[in-house]
């Protein structure tokens, strides 16, 4: 299969393209499956971002309220050893922003939070995900990748999402039928050396059943 890489602005038919966070609120709109946030990490922090070993970069998995990601993420960053610091204050700093940003568009409380450094060819395969909606943001490395498809087969033509821009998904919990054919993927990297830092955030709707 041929596949095409195409950059962000040369977005899918149905995925909106925001030059700003309150833009976003497309999202909501039936006519789009999935919205970016066309920005770029300043430069300055994804140098940093990118010259860090990998044994340090932070991951976890929690479900908390978007005013405790803070604390959270910084227990994370201890945890992994990642350096105090002006950057690493920026990254807390930006976390935290897109985390509220996703709760208030979603009339949610709690989140499920996800900091994953990915080295291997982890969910390579396209598919949507089983959930309401997700925010997706890959801090480092290739960003994630999006196509469309109403067979279900791969995409004949394939997406990437810019290094540093949140894309938010819809997943098969969301509630708009028919199902729009968006599909997704983590870039295949496994034997290129790279690493990956990804967060997920997924909204709760019910904090008594989360977990």
């Amino acid at each position: 299969m041929n596949v095409v890489s195409e950059a962000l602005h040369h977005a899918a038919i149905g995925v909106a393209v925001a030059d700003d966070p309150s833009s976003i609120q497309a999202f909501l709109e039936p006519e789009y499956a999935a919205a970016i946030w066309k920005r770029k990490i300043p430069q300055i922090n994804q140098t940093w971002l990118n010259s860090l070993d990998s044994d340090v970069l932070p991951s976890g998995r929690i479900v908390l309220r978007p005013e405790d990601v803070s604390g959270a993420i910084n227990k994370l960053c201890d945890a992994s050893g990642l350096p105090v610091g002006t950057n690493r204050d920026w990254l807390v700093a930006d976390i935290v922003s897109l985390s509220q940003m996703f709760c208030d568009l979603m009339g949610v409380t709690h989140l499920r939070l996800r900091l994953s450094v990915v080295t291997t060819n982890a969910c390579r395969k396209f598919h949507v995900d089983a959930i309401t909606s997700r925010l997706l943001c890959t801090y480092r490395g290739t960003g994630t990748q999006y196509g469309m498809s109403m067979s279900g087969e791969n995409p004949t033509r394939v997406f990437t999402v810019q290094t540093g821009a949140p894309v938010l998904l819809r997943g098969t919990l969301w509630p708009a039928q028919p199902s729009s054919g968006l599909l997704h993927r983590s870039p295949p990297i496994e034997g290129t050396g790279e690493s990956r830092l990804v967060l997920v955030v997924d909204p709760i709707f019910d904090p008594k059943v989360a977990v």
